[in-house]
């Protein structure tokens, strides 16, 4: 799939928007062990951002946003092997080099890929299909569905055939209740 286009605005010393950046995000990162498989950070903000705040993507890591803020994320899945113990392999280098702070403990017979956050997701469809997985359900999205994930088990399956694309906003949440 393409490189995403990140166009970041901005205000001059006289107050004028101007587009400050065009192109390429700082923050695009890989899972060697996962061909394919691409995470571009596009923007966060910390709780209360101001609108002027300077871009802190390039220091994001993991997969929440920072304490009371967001992250804007596009992944780009490659279509999962037929093979279940590659796959897991593919996810647990997945989990372990990016998403060291999402709780992924999957239970045996869960698919591999099982993880909670503590965020609300906006997913937004872009490109292709995904499968989204809950403890006791799945539901196919294709471009333009848009899905609401609350702070629940669930996990991501591509099993299409062709790569997907999809758009996430994290918001950071408290724990439920």
């Amino acid at each position: 799939m393409p490189p995403i286009r990140r166009v970041l605005t901005a205000d001059d010393a006289e107050g004028r928007s101007f587009i400050a950046e065009d192109g390429a995000s700082p923050a695009v990162r890989v899972v060697p062990e996962r061909p394919g498989y691409r995470v571009t950070n596009l923007w966060r903000t910390a709780g209360g951002s101001a609108v002027d705040a300077p871009d802190s993507i390039a220091a994001h890591q993991g997969v929440s946003p920072p304490e009371g803020g967001t992250v804007l994320r596009i992944i780009d899945f490659p279509p999962e092997p037929a093979d279940p113990k590659e796959l897991e392999r593919m996810l647990q280098a997945t989990f372990g080099s990016m998403y060291r702070d999402a709780q992924h403990q999957p239970r045996p017979g869960e698919h591999p890929g099982m993880h909670r956050t503590r965020t609300v997701d906006y997913a937004l469809m872009l490109e292709g299909e995904l499968v989204a997985i809950l403890d006791r359900q799945e539901t196919v999205l294709r471009a333009g569905d848009v899905l609401i994930q609350r702070g629940t088990n669930h996990a991501w399956a591509n099993r299409s055939g062709r790569p997907a694309r999809i758009a996430f906003v994290l918001v950071d949440a408290r724990a439920a209740a």
